[in-house]
């Protein structure tokens, strides 16, 4: 496989609440790993829920950054993905330093291409659309791959 990025998934636990519900503090956390992680912001959107939660977004030349917090739990969810430059372990770094999550899980999936699994030609996808529909039915669900 040639690989094409990195993908970091984060579970953190046991954050302070007050941290995880301040979408000012989530703000400044994804700017300052952005920097860290040597990546180009394009976009960046921050949401508070009611009565608690920050969703924020941050759209990178490289790709992105996702966090959803869950203030109530002292949980929060990260998803960083870098292709090209950059450093998205560095990010990932800042954000759990910043949150100050006493307990993480980091899972790393390599993303990329692999030769041998190329654009399929318009026959092929037609059958392999039509057999997936045939054993979706043939199992009860119901699709709508067109």
């Amino acid at each position: 496989m040639k690989q094409l990025g990195t993908h970091l998934v984060v579970d953190a636990w046991q954050s302070p609440a007050e941290l995880l519900n301040d979408p000012e503090r989530i703000r400044r956390c994804l700017i300052d790993a952005i920097t860290a992680g040597g990546a180009t912001l394009i976009d960046l959107c921050v949401h508070q829920f009611s009565p608690h939660g920050v969703t924020a977004t941050a759209t990178l030349a490289e790709s992105h950054i996702a966090i959803h917090t869950w203030p109530e739990l002292g949980y929060f969810a990260a998803d960083l993905f870098f292709c090209g430059r950059g450093n998205p372990h560095k990010a990932v770094e800042i954000i759990e330093t910043a949150l100050q999550a006493k307990q993480i899980k980091l899972t790393e999936i390599e993303r990329g291409f692999d030769p041998g699994m190329g654009v399929q030609d318009t026959s092929t996808k037609d059958c392999n659309v039509n057999n997936l529909a045939q054993t979706s039915l043939a199992r009860g669900l119901t699709t709508n791959l067109n």
